[in-house]
């Protein structure tokens, strides 16, 4: 659904294009008048210009209310490269606007041609057209950068020009009046023809710069620096091995930039999306350095690689989801000069012996064929239980066996940490029998600055010592906390 309403930023662009649309009518019409009844090509030459400033202004003013038009079907990117294409056009306009102006000027001051009468009314358009000018291309200039139009920007480019051609324009019918006032030389009366020439000088000067920097935007060339900026804060991210690619492309007051990085390939999915959104944040930090005012769209895409700091156990755990397995329990040993490790695998339990032996033994391969200083490897095939068990929970019915379960264990992890005995088994109905298959979850806690490979020696003793002391237990689950949590 799309609101009627229109957002501030499209309104203020409008508006401000709206304006300089009545500036120029008014200019043209004025200039025009003007310059008709003085006879100089100077103000005849900027009321041209000022017409195709009009038309300038229009093309300006449709540029800005379709390049605020949401992506459709046909433009996923979105219709800002209109602000280019209207750029482009006024750069011509001005092209053709300085052509036809010195064509006249040359004429003027090779054949002598046409009459120059200086009045008030001549100098009174052009101090006003600078006014007029000096206020428009400021307005258009300051949204411009706040918004980071670039149609905006062309036309307060181009305003800004109006102002230093219409000095030289006055600057000439200043000379022209005061030859005529004083007798003076009679080529100093070709002064306005001059004044023209260097009108059209600016002109050109100016839209060779503006059709520059639109046919830049409209060939996707990348913005100065801008792909180094932010190939340098891409690699700065925590986990990007290497960045192999970064393509920027400009489309109006857009940035859209793909970036390709290489990153462990044992990261986890959530590891991995977590790490696009922090390449997307510094890319988008990077391109607001110097372009505070766009909007940036980033698309990373991430190519899994062996890290160098990969080590045995990350390689099996990434080779057995490779080979659509787990793997754990993975203990690594190191035997003259090389490694041997054993670990438990888990397979499907529909499978057979055969075909959970020709899983194990491919991912054995793998991780052979993967590290060169691995020697050996041994695993240990499992099928886990996905189906959930009904228990119930009896640990109010075996008082005595909790109490002697909790001094076991406080006798090997220190007094009072054994806590939350909790003794569950099949059935219904409570029984006392001691010697009815159980399973035992077993809260301990330990002093928090115990490094975590003491506490898993002494949870594994405390597991040997109760399985020892009942050995109907089917399950024991020892959870490990640090004192106080």
């Amino acid at each position: 659904m799309q609101s009627s309403r229109v957002s501030n930023p499209h309104r203020e662009k409008v508006m401000v294009a709206l304006a300089s649309v009545g500036a120029a009518v008014g200019l043209t019409a004025l200039k025009l008048l003007v310059g008709i009844l003085t006879g100089s090509l100077g103000i005849l030459a900027e009321a041209a210009h000022s017409g195709l400033d009009l038309v300038a202004a229009l093309m300006t003013l449709f540029a800005v209310r379709v390049a605020d038009r949401p992506a459709d079907a046909t433009h996923p990117y979105g219709h800002d490269k209109v602000e280019n294409l209207s750029a482009f056009f006024e750069s011509g306009l001005l092209l053709i606007t300085a052509v036809w102006i010195i064509y006249e000027a040359i004429r003027r001051l090779v054949f002598h041609e046409g009459h120059i009468d200086v009045t008030f009314w001549a100098f009174a358009v052009m101090f006003f057209s600078i006014a007029v000018d000096v206020t428009r291309s400021r307005a258009l200039l300051r949204v411009a950068r706040k918004l980071g139009s670039q149609a905006l920007e062309a036309d307060a480019l181009h305003f800004s020009t109006d102002i230093w051609s219409s000095a030289v324009v006055i600057f000439g019918l200043a000379v022209v009046f005061l030859a005529q006032r004083f007798n003076l030389p009679s080529w100093l009366q070709q002064a306005d023809a001059v004044a023209a020439l260097g009108v059209s000088l600016i002109v050109i000067k100016v839209s060779i710069q503006l059709a520059r920097e639109t046919i830049d935007a409209l060939l996707d060339r990348a913005p100065d620096t801008t792909l180094e900026q932010i190939e340098a804060a891409v690699a700065a991210v925590a986990g990007v091995l290497d960045v192999r690619r970064v393509r920027v492309r400009r489309a109006g007051n857009k940035i859209f930039a793909d970036v390709v990085v290489e990153a462990p390939r044992t990261y986890t999915f959530e590891q991995t999306h977590a790490q696009t959104e922090q390449i997307e944040a510094a890319a988008c930090d990077a391109v607001h350095r110097s372009y505070p005012q766009h909007e940036v769209d980033v698309v990373v895409h991430i190519e899994p690689i062996v890290s160098p700091h990969e080590t045995v156990i990350e390689q099996i755990h990434y080779l057995a989801q490779q080979q659509g397995v787990h793997a754990h329990d993975i203990r690594v040993r190191e035997v003259a000069g090389h490694l041997e490790t054993d670990f438990d695998v888990e397979v499907r339990a529909d499978m057979n012996l055969r075909e959970a032996h020709a899983a194990a033994t491919r991912l054995e391969e793998a991780v052979l064929a993967g590290n060169a200083r691995v020697s050996r490897v041994t695993t240990h095939l499992e099928a886990p239980v996905e189906a959930i068990v009904r228990r119930q929970d009896v640990t109010d019915a075996h008082p005595a066996q909790v109490e002697r379960i909790r001094a076991l264990a406080d006798e090997i992890a220190g007094a009072g940490s054994a806590h939350d005995v909790r003794l569950y088994r099949p059935g219904s109905a409570p029984e006392r029998d001691e010697r009815e298959p159980l399973d035992l979850v077993l809260h301990l806690t330990f002093p928090p600055e115990v490094p975590i490979g003491q506490v898993h020696v002494w949870a594994e003793e405390i597991e040997r010592t109760l399985r020892l002391a009942y050995p109907t237990l089917e399950s024991v689950v020892i959870h490990t906390e640090p004192v106080g949590a």
